[in-house]
């Protein structure tokens, strides 16, 4: 597996409880070796044509692009927001330890 197949997915959620329960899903599926819970961050943005401020968590979801997909239909069915943000940054350069790592809790 090469650094191009690892991958870090950015999502947000209203509160710490729905992100833990996102993240231990995550992982329990083994769609993610690790998620990262960035506590009180504020969201500014549109939504259906009001300026929306809201305090949220952001979720830092260490997986492999092939689990996008899969990860993208976890959080379709399990968060509570209408339309969940799934972002997914590449991976340019990953140390070999924490590669191995991560490629042996994904595939268990």
């Amino acid at each position: 597996m090469s650094e191009q197949d690892f991958k870090i997915l950015i999502s947000t959620a209203p509160n710490q409880e729905v992100a833990e329960s996102l993240a231990s899903n995550l992982i329990e599926a083994r769609l993610a070796a690790c998620v990262n819970i960035v506590p009180q961050v504020t969201s500014i943005y549109e939504w259906q044509g009001k300026i929306e401020r809201e305090s949220e968590v952001i979720l830092l979801i260490k997986s492999t692009a092939g689990n996008f997909s899969a990860i993208e239909k976890l959080l379709n069915e399990q968060h509570p927001y209408d339309v969940p943000e799934l972002i997914s940054c590449n991976i340019d350069e990953i140390s070999a330890s924490y590669g191995q790592w991560l490629k042996s809790a994904i595939d268990k």
